[in-house]
């Protein structure tokens, strides 16, 4: 499905479902640092799970999967879509990557916002830096390369959060 209209693309036309998937439902519209919205989308929805849903933390971190599965699934041709409407190799509205990357630093994390936000600050840390091989991953093809940096991203967060609550 297409529609008319270029606020975000040089290209006129934009497939609408590609655009709500990589924008993660408007997230990465936000300004500043869409990114930033993007994971703190993905920390919000876990803590409606977890508090107001009331799962516990074996259904938290089973819905955890699936929502990391399925936003793969989807998220990497919509990124792929995105980025070719866009004309733009990663586009910075696509924030799907960080909801991924996210929600990967968040498995395994104890229902609290100290550890959420532990979460929160190395997954952004690592989003930004970098470190090796997370920037090689960006060389990946189209929404390969826009996804899976973040996913390598989340686990550098995931390992380094997992090792602090092991010593802390």
């Amino acid at each position: 499905m297409r529609t008319e209209g270029s606020s975000a693309s040089q290209n006129p036309e934009k497939t609408i479902w590609a655009f709500a998937v990589a924008t993660f439902f408007g997230a990465g519209r936000l300004k500043p640092g869409p990114g930033t919205w993007g994971s703190m989308a993905a920390v919000l929805l876990w803590a409606v799970a977890a508090w107001a849903v009331h799962l516990n933390p074996r259904v938290l971190l089973a819905a955890l999967l699936a929502g990391i599965a399925l936003a793969l699934i989807f998220g990497i041709p919509a990124a792929t879509i995105a980025a070719r409407e866009s004309g733009r190799h990663d586009p910075g509205f696509v924030v799907i990557d960080e909801v991924i990357g996210q929600w990967i630093a968040l498995l395994f994390c104890p229902i609290d916002w100290s550890h959420a936000l532990t979460a929160l600050v190395l997954f952004r840390l690592f989003d930004i830096t970098k470190p090796f091989p997370v920037r090689r991953l960006e060389r990946l093809p189209e929404g390969w390369g826009i996804v899976f940096d973040d996913v390598a991203a989340g686990l550098y967060a995931l390992g380094i959060a997992s090792l602090g609550r092991i010593w802390y």
